[in-house]
């Protein structure tokens, strides 16, 4: 079971840097955990892509599908105060402290490219590069 954070979700449904190893992680670790802000996030990612020019319309609209189905089955939703506690700790955004809360009450790190995240919070999360070292 792996916690992911929305930029390691993205580079699975549209190209970049990280997609290689996204995907290398998945076929490692079929079962990702997330929580539900992710898929809106995902939405503004994929809208602003669309907007432009990067991804069509149709292409938005289908990976926000795909990654629906991947992900539903295991959203771990968290509770708003306790995002907002350790948002206030690490001194980071609430949506950012979402995905921290989900390390914290799951005991598992999350896994994320935000490097201002991993360094707030070293405990509770690795690099894609990390988690790929730890499933070999």
């Amino acid at each position: 079971m792996l916690l992911v954070d929305t930029n390691i979700i993205v580079p699975l449904y549209v190209r970049t840097a990280f997609s290689d190893a996204a995907k290398e992680l998945r076929e490692r670790d079929e079962v990702w955990r997330t929580e539900p802000f992710a898929l809106v996030e995902l939405g503004n990612i994929l809208a602003t892509y669309e907007r432009a020019r990067y991804l069509t319309k149709a292409a938005a609209r289908e990976s926000l599908a795909h990654a629906e189905s991947f992900l539903e089955p295991h959203y771990l939703p968290v509770a708003h105060g306790a995002a907002l506690e350790l948002a206030m700790r690490y001194q980071v955004t609430a949506y950012d402290a979402r995905f921290l809360a989900l390390a914290d009450q799951h005991g598992g790190r999350l896994v994320t490219e935000d490097a201002k995240l991993r360094a707030a919070a070293p405990a509770l999360t690795q690099s894609l590069q990390e988690a790929l070292a730890a499933r070999i």
